[in-house]
């Protein structure tokens, strides 16, 4: 059995950002050549390519991912899919994300206050969940790997 590990999807190549886009990155691609590698992209299936950027938003001191547009909180939405994704898939050893992504960055997402503006870096909510869930696994982001 081989080896899993869990990458952002935009990563591998999947036109999945919000924008239709993806951050293809051959480095993490070649880097996990003989692993079992595990797409990961929370938002896509629930919000569709391309979509409404969202960002995490400091709210009475609560990090919520809010739509930056129509400003609905889709917190809950994406902490399910996370989870319903992590019991699907419990036994990675790595795990690599897209860096900045309110989803997938690690420590390097922009945390905005009510206004928009940046207050603050820290870790989306795939992010979050992942260190959590995963004690034993390597969580890094594509700059990382």
């Amino acid at each position: 059995m081989k080896k899993q590990v869990i990458v952002s999807a935009c990563l591998l190549g999947a036109f999945c950002r919000y924008d239709g886009k993806t951050k293809a990155d051959s480095a993490v691609i070649e880097a996990f050549a003989g692993w079992e590698i595990i797409p990961f992209c929370p938002e896509a299936p629930l919000f569709g390519t391309p979509r409404e950027r969202i960002g995490v938003v400091d709210i009475d001191g609560m990090r919520r991912i809010v739509t930056d547009v129509t400003c609905q909180d889709v917190t809950q939405k994406l902490r399910e899919e996370i989870e319903r994704f992590i019991a699907l898939h419990p036994h990675a050893k790595r795990i690599v994300l897209k860096s900045k992504s309110p989803s997938c960055g690690l420590g390097t997402t922009p945390i905005l206050g009510e206004n928009k503006e940046i207050i603050a870096y820290g870790n989306g909510i795939a992010a979050e969940l992942f260190l959590q869930r995963y004690p034993h696994a390597k969580i890094s982001d594509e700059t990382q790997t």
